[in-house]
């Protein structure tokens, strides 16, 4: 079985850039309204970002390294999506100035504190720039593609048979030890995904057999059970055998798109089975309440408010994954819009805060703007909303087709309007940002140490609140929660 996608002509709507639309005003259904109101959003979600054309920039406290590559990750969609370059010098500065010494993601400014699944983010959107013949404008560095193959020479070295039978660790320095022992679902899955992406992109089966090894390693030790859901991580230090079955929508994106990928890549009907076992368990993050159906929520802390900075982004990664996952695997796409389509909506209607009425809360569900804004609630709307023109857009390159460019497009005049709202101000503990990559660590960043955090799972008799005791664990950039022991 061979899944191919055809291609649509873009909608003329969106040809040229579409105008700022209040979100409030969505149509989910009218291609220049998905546009303008991407506009609109991603114009907030940019407002947090100092940087410029020309020098990178740290995003202010309380927001990590890691979540700056998946916000370049959205803008990437964005600029593909809606044909609006305005961002795209800023976004390849970025890009190049945290490739590294080695052009593999791994910073010396982050020694000690990058763990596998923050260098997996960054690879995200590299990947995503190769795929989409992003201009790489520094004839001096390696392609994008080749900068993406180094982050797997890395991981696939950090592979750790020695203890469980295989797996990556959720850190990588033995100076940060508390996710050195544990074996999570997002580090394993990154890993999976660039793996077929990479497989995919140059023909190359020493990355579809890592897929595979990395797939069957993961659902072997029960991190991906046999209805596909996904869950955190297990730990080493009891050789992998007990489960932290919290779970997070953005793990169930990452492995869902990894699938898709193999489906396309390979024909093997097994893929695309695997792919679709993966979103009908997604229906987990799709019901709040009983009157709430198809509206997207993290069950894992919503419901009980304990939500931290990382995990208000996860809902988005979810989306950009489900989007991507129907160019894959075309027949995905009526069950992918039967959930995203009513959460866009939602989400829109989330979008109306502020002095300008378009800042975006957190909480879909309650019909409106709930009051709490941020970096990762700009992302969630706007990833679940631009991904509604993803039938219209070209799908990712491979192959001869994947080529080296360096010429930005000229970006389309457009008409300024009122400027969106603008980021809520930092708080007192903010690091300074600072202009490249060489630049040294924020002095002030917020602490990643926690003691007591409360989640929630999910049961077949619905969600119950659970107290984690974390006993200060180090909190990753993304897995955010280590079942250690229940209170």
């Amino acid at each position: 079985m061979v899944f191919v996608k055809s291609i649509q002509p873009v909608a003329a709507a969106v040809a040229s850039i579409a105008s700022f639309v209040n979100p409030g005003h969505l149509d989910v259904n009218e291609a220049a309204s998905v546009a303008g109101v991407a506009r609109t959003i991603a114009a907030d979600v940019m407002s947090y970002y100092p940087g410029t054309a020309t020098a990178f920039a740290d995003v202010a406290a309380p927001y990590y390294w890691w979540e700056v590559g998946g916000m370049f990750g959205s803008m990437l969609d964005y600029s593909h999506y809606t044909k609006d370059t305005t961002y795209d010098k800023i976004i390849a500065t970025a890009l190049l100035a945290q490739a590294g010494e080695k052009y593999d993601y791994m910073l010396a400014k982050h020694f000690g504190d990058e763990g596998n699944d923050d260098q997996s983010f960054w690879g995200f959107a590299v990947m995503t720039a190769a795929e989409r013949n992003f201009p790489q404008p520094d004839p001096s560095t390696p392609s994008w593609l080749q900068m993406v193959e180094n982050i797997h020479a890395s991981q696939a070295a950090r592979w750790n048979a020695k203890t469980c039978g295989g797996g990556l660790a959720w850190q990588i320095f033995d100076s940060n030890p508390n996710g050195m022992h544990y074996k999570n679902s997002v580090a394993n899955g990154g890993f999976f995904q660039l793996s077929a992406r990479l497989a995919r992109a140059t023909g190359d089966k020493k990355y579809l057999d890592w897929a595979e090894k990395i797939w069957d390693w993961t659902a072997g030790v029960g991190l991906i059970d046999n209805g596909f859901a996904i869950y955190d991580g297990v730990d080493s230090n009891d050789n992998c055998t007990q489960v932290n079955k919290v779970s997070f929508s953005y793990t169930q994106g990452i492995f869902m798109y990894g699938a898709a990928v193999m489906a396309n890549t390979t024909g093997d009907k097994l893929w695309a089975d695997r792919t679709e076992g993966i979103l009908q368990a997604s229906h987990s993050y799709f019901d709040p309440f009983g009157n709430t159906t198809n509206i997207m929520y993290e069950h894992a802390c919503e419901h009980v408010n304990s939500c931290n900075v990382d995990m208000l982004s996860f809902k988005g990664y979810f989306s950009r994954f489900a989007y991507a996952s129907t160019q894959m695997v075309p027949s995905l796409l009526p069950a992918v819009n039967e959930l995203l389509k009513p959460s866009a909506s939602a989400a829109a209607a989330a979008c109306t805060g502020g002095p300008k009425g378009t800042t975006c809360g957190q909480k879909w569900y309650v019909g409106g703007f709930d009051g709490h804004t941020g970096l990762g609630q700009e992302m969630c709307a706007l990833e679940t909303i631009q991904g509604l023109l993803v039938p219209n857009a070209a799908p990712p390159l491979k192959g001869t087709a994947i080529k080296v460019v360096r010429d930005f497009s000229p970006v389309p005049p457009a008409t300024e309007p009122s400027a969106p709202s603008p980021a809520p101000s930092a708080p007192a503990s903010s690091s300074t940002t600072h202009a490249s990559s060489a630049a040294s660590p924020p002095t002030s960043a917020p602490s990643r140490r926690a003691t007591f955090s409360t989640v929630s799972t999910i049961t077949t008799s619905g969600v119950s609140s659970v107290n984690i005791n974390l006993h200060a664990v180090f909190l990753s950039g993304l897995t955010g929660v280590l079942v250690w022991g229940l209170v």
